[in-house]
Order: C-alpha cells, then sequence, then structure tokens
C-alpha cells in the first residue's frame, strides 16, 4: 500500500524545506499551501501521514485536526508549532494528532516522527484490510452459523452449543464445520483470533 506524507504549510519555503527533506528519505510527500487545499483534493484511498503547521490562516491545524475527525480520516498526524504554541498543540493531542514538534527543529527529529507515523499508519490500514476481509466472509453465513460462530469464540464446546441453541450434537458439527469452511479458519484458534479483531 503506497504511502505519501502530506505537508501543509502556509510558509513556502518551510513547504518546500519539508518535502525536500522527505524525497531524500525517499518518501512521497505532497505539499499544500492550506487546510483547505488539502481537504479538497483528500479521498479515501489516500495514505500515509500528516505534516501540518498550526498556524494557517483562515483553517489553522486544530480546526484541520477537528474537521478530519469528523469526515473520519485516520491517517496519523504530525504538527509542528512555534513555542508559544504549545498549549495549543497539547489541546491538538488530546484532539487525537500522534505528534508534536516545536520549531525550530532537527532534521532528524521531523523524520522519526515521520516514520513513527507512517509505520502506525501501516499496521492500522493491515487491521482494517483484514477486518474487512473478516466481514466478507462473515457475511456468507447463515443466522445460525453466525449464533455458532459466536458462540465458539466464546469459548462454548460442541455439546454447551447443542444445549444453548436446542439443536443436536451433530447438527452443531456441521455448523461449525460449515463456519470454519466459510471464515477459511485453518484451526479453531485461528477463529477465536477472528472475532478478537471483529471485536477491536
Amino acid at each position: 500500500m503506497h504511502q505519501t506524507v502530506f505537508v501543509i504549510d502556509d510558509d513556502a519555503a518551510a513547504r518546500d524545506s519539508l518535502t525536500f527533506l522527505m524525497r531524500t528519505e525517499g518518501l512521497t510527500s505532497r505539499a499544500f499551501d492550506s487546510a483547505r487545499a488539502f481537504l479538497d483534493q483528500l479521498h479515501k484511498d489516500q495514505h500515509g501521514c500528516i505534516v501540518t503547521d498550526v498556524r494557517m490562516p483562515g483553517m489553522d491545524g486544530i480546526a484541520l485536526v477537528q474537521a478530519l475527525g469528523e469526515i473520519g480520516c485516520i491517517m496519523p498526524i504530525i504538527m509542528i508549532t512555534g513555542h508559544a504554541d504549545v498549549p495549543l498543540a497539547v489541546q491538538a493531542m488530546k484532539a487525537g494528532v500522534a505528534d508534536f514538534i516545536e520549531k525550530p527543529f532537527e532534521s532528524e527529529t521531523i523524520l522519526s516522527a515521520v516514520r513513527a507515523a507512517l509505520e502506525a499508519a501501516h499496521e492500522r490500514d493491515a487491521v482494517e484490510t483484514r477486518r474487512a476481509t473478516i466481514e466478507r466472509r462473515q457475511a456468507t453465513l447463515t443466522e445460525r452459523e453466525g449464533q455458532v460462530f459466536s458462540l465458539v469464540a466464546d469459548g462454548l464446546s460442541n455439546k454447551e452449543i447443542a444445549q444453548s441453541l436446542g439443536i443436536s450434537f451433530r447438527t452443531v458439527e456441521i455448523y461449525r464445520a460449515n463456519v470454519m469452511s466459510k471464515m477459511q479458519a485453518g484451526s479453531l484458534s485461528e477463529l477465536v483470533r477472528m472475532m478478537m479483531v471483529m471485536a477491536a
């Protein structure tokens, strides 16, 4: 999954410096001179992280974080802040920002934060992909198979499931085999892990 570092800053020199730094590290980056310009091109298939200044004309960094939250964007956000803006940056952390970095900063400081954000984004994307796959498989289960799936994942034996659902032991075995097949689970532990992913 291709990742991009989205740089948002109304200061052209700061934008150019950050995008150049990302390129020297072999990272793909795109720059925007305002939060609105970034939001106007944002779509759900984009992956990576966001590096934004806190103080910008129009929509500032805090308002951007709130807007991203409202539309369900889960890309990690790194906020760049002047010394006087630290209270704002703390407020931003509480609103969901992954990290904030004070100006002036060393190249390695911002690169380290970006690498951590991209790694976190990659892990989250992998979990979301896994969850979507499990959901697709789960949607193929009949209502009764879905009940057996839940009860197996809760740790009930076939005998206990039979008693719980008022069906025969043999019928539970058949349903359970169907669940294992449709969910493409090679073992009971794998089936339980799938339920844990769904519940997370």
